[in-house]
């Protein structure tokens, strides 16, 4: 049987890291070529597969509709290979990830979902994080983290994992006695709640209420939504929250405080710095985390 010919690996190396990279540039200073040495090394692959995988204009680099598919059919099994490689090692060892996760992501998001990224990856183990400013962390202590950001520093490596409405919530019972639309005096008298992470979602709220003057008569910080999610439904005041945080949270004692749909200044981010990627622990992550669509 005549042995299949196979692909360029590193051309097919330089492809997949332009791809999870986002950036041509990224990907040569990666790989230390210029981004000329990069572009040959696809110009090679895509004359093995004989279908243009980028499309090229201004030094920027764009995946065609077959680069996309190429990079689909492809990416599962490189993974496939380096598990295989890393089973008959004789070096074989954990790969550990040091993660930062604020808590409420973590409880209602990431640890439902983290079975399966054992059973795919069962040498990958990951110390979690949850104390503040993960962001300025990553790098030093930290391999990488999941924030509730604006949108991360420049010079990191970010995939916004969702969009957000903003919510106020509190206890049906304190719904009940505000009404379906309390007014601004009924809410003055009212102890508001805010993480610490979102300080300008309340802003934002009471903008779309009508109400951007609103002066509570106490605002209480958190830096745990899990707490406060509790405190709400305890009848301790009005959290501020994303949607998702109630949705997921699914707590009978909880209700909405107007009907109204509020844009989030606020997105989760996973972040790193981009030569982390080279690193095996969080590129498993990262791609499991993409992929999974928490």
């Amino acid at each position: 049987m005549a042995t299949r010919r196979l692909p360029p690996l590193r051309a097919l190396e330089a492809f997949v890291r332009t791809v999870r990279l986002g950036s041509a540039r990224a990907a040569a200073d990666e790989l230390g070529l210029s981004p000329s040495a990069l572009s040959r090394r696809i110009g090679n692959l895509e004359e093995f597969v004989g279908k243009k995988l980028f499309t090229r204009a201004r030094q920027s680099m764009q995946l065609t509709d077959d680069g996309h598919a190429f990079y689909e059919a492809v990416n599962p099994h490189l993974e496939s290979l380096a598990r295989a490689v890393e089973s008959q090692s004789e070096n074989l060892s954990l790969l550990r990830l040091h993660l930062g996760v604020l808590p409420l992501f973590g409880t209602q998001r990431l640890f439902p979902r983290l079975g399966e990224l054992r059973a795919r990856h069962p040498l990958l183990h990951i110390d979690i994080d949850t104390g503040p400013h993960l962001e300025d962390r990553v790098g030093d202590v930290l391999d990488a983290a999941i924030i509730l950001s604006r949108g991360p520093e420049r010079g990191l490596h970010a995939v916004r994992l969702d969009y957000n409405k903003v919510h106020a919530i509190c206890s049906k019972e304190l719904r009940e006695k505000l009404g379906d639309a309390p007014s601004q005096d009924l809410l003055t008298k009212q102890t508001f709640m805010i993480h610490n992470e979102l300080p300008e979602s309340f802003s934002a709220w009471k903008a779309e209420i009508g109400m951007p003057d609103l002066e509570p008569a106490a605002i209480d910080h958190f830096d745990s939504g899990q707490i406060m999610l509790e405190a709400a439904a305890q009848g301790l005041g009005i959290a501020i929250m994303h949607d998702d945080h109630m949705r997921r949270a699914h707590d009978s004692r909880l209700a909405q405080v107007f009907d109204v749909e509020v844009e989030s200044p606020y997105s989760y981010w996973f972040v790193c710095k981009p030569t982390a990627l080279e690193e095996r622990p969080v590129r498993l992550f990262h791609d499991w985390l993409v992929g999974a669509g928490l």
